[in-house]
């Protein structure tokens, strides 16, 4: 989702005020978890498994691999702001806006994006040359089970 932007004109975006100025608060919409860097066909198939599910997707950038799951904060306002943010977590308190989605969209800085999952399954079909094989091992292997 793109970050609508409504800035008047003559008004300079500083860190103070620009999640005034973000009108769908794109930081509060999805959560991120850092996975332990896949390098076999069974951590991938575990990834495959992962983005399975609803507004799931996993990306890799500079940091590592990570899965984001689409999923609003209960919390969030009809307005854009935060409805505890009294009392909001630890996390959320550290968020820095220094460099957020209101400058750049993220997926911009991914090296890999996988939004579902026949992207994520092409990609290990072509990092995998015997994933074919793999797959039917793991078959035949539950199937005897």
């Amino acid at each position: 989702m793109k970050v609508v932007k409504n800035i008047p004109v003559g008004v300079k975006i500083t860190t103070e005020n620009k999640c005034g100025f973000c009108t769908n608060s794109k930081c509060c919409t999805y959560i991120t978890e850092e996975l332990v860097t896949p390098r076999s066909m069974h951590d991938f198939d575990h990834m495959l498994w992962q983005i399975s599910h609803r507004d799931v997707q996993v990306y890799k950038d500079e940091d590592g691999w990570y899965l984001l799951i689409n999923n609003p904060c209960n919390h969030l306002a009809k307005d854009g702001r935060c409805g505890i943010y009294d009392d909001r977590p630890t996390i959320c308190r550290e968020y820095t806006n220094d460099f957020c989605e209101f400058d750049q969209p993220s997926e911009e800085g991914f090296d890999l994006y996988f939004q579902d999952y026949a992207a994520l399954l092409k990609y290990v079909k072509r990092r995998f040359k015997t994933w074919g094989r793999y797959a039917a091992d793991r078959d035949r292997s539950l199937a005897e089970a």
